[in-house]
């Protein structure tokens, strides 16, 4: 298959054909999913005090859980759901303490979170951008490129050694930067698109629907995120 995500091996079809990936129960997984984040979420908005301090420890324990299933997508099912409270627990603090700083701004971040979505689904649909392989190594190498400067920040931090260059201030060449990493993520959204449609067409095994959801999930929350971050940027 021609998504460097997936091994062959995920695309050799159940016996049975009710085990085989559909895309009904990749949305009704992504449902479930995002109920969970929104409720974790809303009770992390509502209870500060409780959740901001555990902050740090909530991102590493979904870190781990996003790796484990990123690397074992059979365990999908039983890690999305953890992994989407925790996101969500994490996701409500971090959007209130960007509202505080600029209200109103977290209503807007949701809003072309979801309107980006919605161009790269009819973008995706129409032809005009596809999951070539030539495609999916470029926006997969900058993914993991941008993963590793976040990475390095974050040591730098904790070691006091200051932070890398132009990653979080509002200086002309730091919305650049900021600007472009909205655009891989949301370029990102094609490859997710690309694996639920190749899932769904060659019968990969059930718990694909799970890591298909998982998947989309985890791009929408970093887009967010930085879409967060850039109109703070732009205010600033």
């Amino acid at each position: 298959m021609s998504n460097p995500l997936l091994k062959d091996s995920v695309f050799q079809s159940p016996v049975n054909s009710n085990e085989v990936m559909t895309m009904s129960g990749v949305i009704n997984k992504s449902i479930i999913l995002w109920v969970l984040l929104a409720t974790s979420a809303f009770y992390s908005w509502t209870h500060p005090n409780v959740i901001t301090p555990l902050v740090m420890p909530i991102l590493l324990g979904g870190f781990v859980l996003a790796m484990i299933s990123i690397f074992k997508q059979a365990a999908s099912p039983f890690l999305s759901p953890i992994y989407a409270i925790c996101e969500g627990l994490a996701l409500g603090a971090i959007s209130l303490y960007f509202e505080k700083a600029h209200t109103g701004i977290v209503v807007n971040a949701i809003l072309l979170t979801v309107c980006v979505l919605f161009c790269m689904l009819a973008a995706y649909k129409t032809g005009i951008l596809k999951a070539t392989p030539r495609f999916q190594r470029v926006v997969i190498f900058s993914t993991l490129a941008i993963a590793l400067v976040y990475i390095v920040n974050l040591l730098l931090n904790l070691f006091g050694a200051g932070s890398f260059p132009y990653l979080h201030n509002s200086s002309g060449l730091g919305i650049v930067i900021n600007l472009a990493i909205v655009i891989v993520a949301s370029l990102k959204l094609i490859i997710d698109f690309d694996l639920i449609e190749q899932g769904v067409q060659y019968g990969a095994p059930k718990y694909m629907e799970w890591y298909s959801a998982f998947s989309l999930m985890i791009t929408l929350v970093w887009l967010y995120i930085e879409v967060l971050r850039l109109l703070s940027k732009l205010r600033d």
